[in-house]
């Protein structure tokens, strides 16, 4: 069986699941019933990408290709768009955006590309969109998002002149969260937590840093040296609950030393 067959395939199925007699479940979904399992799929998709797992791999871009055969199936129920239009739409922007493959534009090197795709996506965006803000979405993670919005911003020259600047606005908005923790109001500390993390998130970008990579490895680090923490008491027969803190710091003590990343 061909890809084409295959896809051909997969539209039927769904077509099916959502017809007289299919799945109840899908019949009622609607965009915003199915934004949580595609945020999941999405994530689940990655995770699979590092380390890479071949037969984990191809089951995860299957879920996210069954969701775009879904949102586009019932766009076209509600005749909004038709699964065809959307295909051809990514294929013809493709097209637009790869002048140096499909036309007559010479490139030299990726940053070239990149700064051709730019552009090409600025002169398509005049029309649809009006601010500077509006193509990064609204739904992506907040730190992600910080990034981007500040990168943005700084294209204009909306931005720290020196890296010095960012740590300088560290220090300040952890001063200010430090004396909404000492009102003990919710919404003040919440609100001065998210400008302290904001201010972070500045100061690596100016830094050159992937923001969300950083905390990423940070995470992953966590999970690796709270998991030898795990063994170590499963070793000496004490679990982890009902430990002191003097007794959980030991261990993660040696987890630290033990494990690196």
């Amino acid at each position: 069986m061909s890809a084409a067959d295959a896809f051909v395939e997969l539209v039927q199925v769904v077509t099916t699941l959502r017809g007289p007699n299919g799945c109840p479940w899908d019949r009622e979904q609607t965009f915003e019933s199915l934004t949580p399992y595609i945020i999941e799929e999405a994530y689940e998709l990655v995770d699979a990408m590092s380390p890479v797992n071949a037969a984990n791999l191809s089951e995860e871009i299957g879920d996210v290709l069954l969701h775009v055969v879904m949102l586009s199936l019932m766009a076209q129920d509600t005749n909004l768009f038709t699964l065809e239009s959307t295909i051809r739409g990514i294929s013809e922007k493709m097209i637009r955006r790869h002048p140096h493959v499909f036309g007559t534009t010479s490139v030299s090197s990726s940053d070239e590309v990149v700064h051709n795709w730019e552009a090409i996506k600025r002169q398509e965006s005049q029309t649809a969109r009006k601010g500077l803000l509006d193509s990064i979405p609204k739904q992506l993670p907040a730190v992600m998002q910080s990034q981007k919005l500040q990168k943005k911003a700084a294209r204009i020259g909306f931005d720290w002149p020196t890296t010095q600047g960012t740590i300088e606005k560290i220090t300040e908005e952890l001063d200010e969260f430090k004396a909404a923790v000492e009102t003990q109001n919710t919404n003040d500390m919440t609100a001065e937590f998210g400008d302290l993390l904001f201010s972070l998130v500045n100061a690596g970008r100016k830094l050159g840093i992937d923001c969300e990579a950083a905390l990423q490895r940070t995470n992953k680090k966590f999970r690796n040296r709270f998991s030898q923490m795990e063994s170590m008491a499963q070793l000496e027969g004490i679990p982890l609950e009902g430990r002191k803190l003097d007794e959980l710091d030991r261990l993660w003590s040696i987890a630290k030393k033990e494990v690196s990343e």
